[in-house]
């Protein structure tokens, strides 16, 4: 006989149908537990109901099963998630739910009893995973697994005797790129296929980045900055699917407005194509409105003057701190270079070399040197 646990978080109530199963002469030989609640809402917004509601059917069912069978079980499954092994979004009290079954298998195993968790991606058909949280997790590199690959892989987990395992489908180059996109992870440093950052970069017009600052550099402050924050809110736009940018609000959060880490490295990568400039995976974490993060590009493309006087004060503060014997001819040259350079003018001379002077104390092996530094022969 296999049970499977739809709702046992009532330890009296998992007691009498248990009892029941048993008075029939047809012994429990295996269980199934695969009760669970949904939840989506974030760590910061959850309730100690909600947490405990959330624990309830997993933690609780779990550990009346472990209570209330014999260990003479042939199996003993947990439904486990995904979200337990690597956390989901908006999951944090049903991630902690499932890695608790994962430790209590463990356990049964240490004292010689049965026990297979199993850690489940999303499902097709009738699966906890629906609608827009099932798109959400396809986009992310997690497509729904097909339920006769789901059992096929169960028979196998069992056949093997395994005591966790983790059976999704995984699209590794998008879930990597998300998964990875706030910092790197030694989860996936065993998988090949989860090794680089593989989200598309659009193919862009190189002249681009070149073409956008010079349009930047002729515009006044005001134009620049609604520039700035057009080129953001069409490019957000864009990887979120709207139409038109008038849905991407300046003011209003990139995790508002329906961002994840994998659109949020598919903009980092549409604005790094477009402006040219070396972007971090962060960026809509660290800049998080498009009004902050036009502000952040800004000061990239084109930095104010204000911030490069601060740097001629500096350089001026560590010349002047140079001793005047120690002044060398190439720093001054650099110098004039940079200058002819700022203005717009054909760069300085070189200076022609004192041949004269080397020429006063020279031996003959010297006079060699020179004459090959300056033409070339020997």
């Amino acid at each position: 006989m296999t049970v499977a646990a739809c709702d046992v978080a009532d330890r009296a109530a998992l007691a009498g149908l248990l009892d029941g199963l048993t008075g029939q002469g047809d012994p429990v030989r295996a269980v199934v537990h695969a009760a669970g609640a949904a939840q989506a809402t974030p760590l910061t917004a959850m309730t100690a109901d909600e947490l405990r509601d959330v624990l309830r059917a997993k933690v609780d069912g779990a550990a009346h099963l472990d209570a209330l069978l014999p260990d003479g079980l042939d199996a003993f499954v947990m439904f486990s998630s995904i979200a337990g092994v690597w956390g989901s979004a908006g999951q944090a009290g049903y991630a902690a739910a499932n890695a608790y079954l994962d430790g209590l298998v463990t356990r049964r195993r240490a004292r010689g009893a049965a026990g297979t968790a199993v850690a489940w991606g999303p499902w097709a058909g009738a699966g906890m995973a629906q609608g827009e949280q099932r798109d959400q997790l396809a986009r992310r590199g997690l497509p729904a697994l097909d339920p006769d690959l789901a059992t096929t892989a169960l028979r196998g987990a069992l056949d093997r005797d395994d005591t966790t395992v983790v059976v999704a489908d995984v699209a590794w180059d998008r879930f990597a790129a998300s998964f990875t996109a706030r910092r790197p992870s030694p989860l996936l440093a065993g998988i090949p296929e989860a090794a680089a950052d593989r989200v598309d970069t659009p193919a862009a017009d190189p002249d681009a980045p070149r073409a956008l600052r010079d349009r930047l550099a002729a515009a006044g402050p005001a134009e620049r900055d609604r520039m700035l924050l057009d080129q953001v809110r069409v490019a957000a736009a864009t990887v979120l699917g709207h139409g038109t940018p008038a849905a991407i609000r300046a003011g209003r959060g990139f995790l508002d407005l329906g961002f994840d880490s994998l659109t949020a490295v598919e903009l980092r990568n549409r604005l790094t194509a477009e402006t040219g400039l070396t972007l971090p995976t962060t960026l809509i974490f660290d800049h998080p409105t498009p009004a902050a993060l036009a502000e952040h590009l800004g000061r990239e493309l084109l930095p104010d003057a204000g911030g490069v006087t601060a740097e001629i004060d500096r350089l001026e503060r560590l010349l002047d701190a140079v001793p005047g014997e120690r002044r060398d001819a190439d720093v001054t040259r650099r110098l004039e270079e940079l200058l002819a350079r700022w203005r717009g003018d054909a760069p300085p001379a070189e200076a022609p070399v004192a041949v004269a002077d080397d020429l006063a104390d020279a031996g003959e092996d010297d006079i060699f040197a020179i004459i090959q530094r300056e033409f070339g022969k020997s």
